[in-house]
């Protein structure tokens, strides 16, 4: 004989009454407290920032993550998994700049440099229970009772620690890489931060004439030929960059391109 089985699950209501559970009776850290002394498979979160409601991305990274670490405990490794907080970065400080309406650096150098970091500090956890809401929902299980925060003296140490490490092993060098940089905020831009704010924009050309010195004429006879010492004569070149002009040094020209001399009035 076998208990009847009922057609109509309600698995909304499924869900949280297991989540529930799950919850009551402190599950999670029983997973890991089972496993202790077993080979050590470490979870660190990538820490998402908490000024912002959390969106589909993060849903799926967050369930991508989860079911790695299920695996390997299932598979019989002892996973701790660090819930973190990314507390730095412009997405916070410029969400403070258009709450305070400040819209330079001076203003928040006038506005007062500490009291704009302690509305940053606000402002880095102002989701934070949207997000734990979020993952308590989706039945993710992560150390978000004890989570490390980017903010905290204990990690800033830590971080320099690892510098350190890095720089005695000789594995640090000064080299140069070209980044985009944000002339407003004065600081480099990561491929994400210039990704969210992509925008197409009308941006001028300009024509700019350099002047030949021809007092010692100079390359094929024809050329000669064609240029005057007595007339003055320029190289014609377009540049979509002009704010890099200051810093020419040489005009280059291609020796197997075909170049024309044309006679302008004034």
């Amino acid at each position: 004989m076998f208990r009847e089985v009922n057609t109509k699950i309600n698995f909304l209501q499924l869900e949280e009454d297991i989540l529930r559970f799950w919850k009551e009776q402190g599950i999670f850290n029983k997973s890991i407290e089972i496993r202790e002394g077993r080979p050590h498979y470490a979870f660190y979160e990538g820490p998402p920032t908490a000024n912002g409601s959390p969106g589909v991305h993060h849903v799926l990274s967050r369930l991508y993550k989860d079911v790695v670490c299920r695996y390997k405990a299932m598979s019989g490794y002892h996973v701790p998994r660090k819930a973190g907080w990314d507390t730095h970065g412009l997405p916070v400080e410029l969400e403070v700049e258009s709450s305070l309406a400040l819209t330079s650096k001076a203003q928040i150098e006038e506005y007062g440099v500490a009291r704009f970091n302690d509305h940053c500090r606000q402002s880095a956890f102002k989701y934070i229970k949207e997000w734990e809401a979020m993952t308590e929902r989706l039945g993710c299980w992560l150390d978000m009772a004890h989570p490390y925060i980017t903010l905290d003296n204990s990690y800033i140490e830590s971080c320099w620690w690892i510098m350190k490490e890095l720089w005695d092993k000789d594995l640090i060098y000064q080299g140069y890489k070209v980044t985009p940089h944000c002339p407003r905020c004065g600081t480099s831009l990561s491929s994400h931060e210039v990704a969210l704010g992509y925008d197409e924009a009308d941006d001028p050309s300009v024509w700019v004439k350099f002047k030949l010195d021809l007092a010692q004429p100079r390359g094929s006879e024809t050329a000669r030929s064609l240029l005057s010492s007595t007339v003055p004569t320029y190289l014609l070149a377009w540049t979509t960059t002009p704010w890099t002009l200051p810093g020419n040094t040489a005009l280059a020209v291609a020796p197997e391109a075909d170049y024309a001399v044309v006679e302008v009035d004034d």
